[in-house]
């Protein structure tokens, strides 16, 4: 009998960068099971924009 992933110990681990800007967009992603359908468009439009700045957004050097 094969284990069923949704119940798997792997399946609890949750994916985070240590990123705090980036870790939010992938909670809030996570998190749309339990959303209607009608607000998933949503939700990935703003994850997709939240995403884009992360990456556009230059890091400053501390020295």
């Amino acid at each position: 009998m094969s284990e069923d992933p949704d119940t798997s110990d792997t399946a609890a681990e949750r994916v985070r960068t240590g990123q705090l800007n980036v870790d939010e967009v992938i909670a809030a992603v996570e998190g749309l099971e339990e959303r209607p359908i009608e607000e998933h468009v949503g939700v990935f439009e703003s994850a997709h924009e939240q995403l884009r700045r992360a990456l556009d957004h230059q890091p400053t050097d501390p020295a």
